[in-house]
């Protein structure tokens, strides 16, 4: 192993990053068991149909899509977050490079004048990528919310008419 602090720091961004994938896996496989547990009860529930009450097996399997569309939003969630978590990581990386390469850059036989020149021109590179790296992770992340959002927004649309056309063929039912 080396003494580089570079190094050590890049080694331990990259096992907290695969440390962070693994409990994203984690909790994921843990709740989609769960969805699938509380969808095979629904589904082996039998309820008797009473007069003026929807057919509860046309309620469930509207429950059941429900379950399924938040399954999936939760997935894309999750897999928006590894992105982001993937994509940090190797912004730290590159950051780590870049101190590595300033610290020898600091060593170097230069006047003072000319590593203040130098170094001024680091800082303003780092700062505008700095800026473009927050940009671009903000970028990731609204757009895999934006995505898992619309899926649900969809689904909930969708099950308002599912249940509107349940009540109203209740309703004929009666009559």
């Amino acid at each position: 192993m080396t003494d580089d602090p570079a190094t050590r720091m890049q080694n331990a961004t990259t096992q907290a990053a695969e440390n962070a994938t693994q409990m994203g896996r984690n909790a994921v496989e843990t709740g989609m068991a769960k969805m699938a547990e509380y969808t095979r009860m629904f589904s082996d529930m039998k309820v008797p149909s009473m007069p003026g009450m929807p057919d509860m097996d046309s309620f469930l399997s509207l429950h059941r899509k429900n379950l399924e569309v938040l399954t999936a939003a939760n997935k894309v969630a999750l897999e928006g977050a590894q992105t982001v978590a993937r994509r940090h990581m190797e912004i730290m990386q590159e950051t780590m490079h870049e101190v590595s390469e300033t610290m020898r850059d600091m060593t170097s036989a230069e006047s003072p004048q000319a590593k203040a020149a130098k170094q001024t021109e680091k800082m303003k590179a780092s700062y505008e990528r700095a800026v473009a790296n927050v940009k671009e992770l903000a970028d990731l992340i609204q757009r895999s919310n934006g995505e898992a959002l619309s899926m649900l927004h969809h689904r909930f649309t969708e099950a308002m008419d599912e249940v509107k056309g349940l009540a109203e063929k209740a309703g004929k039912a009666q009559v």
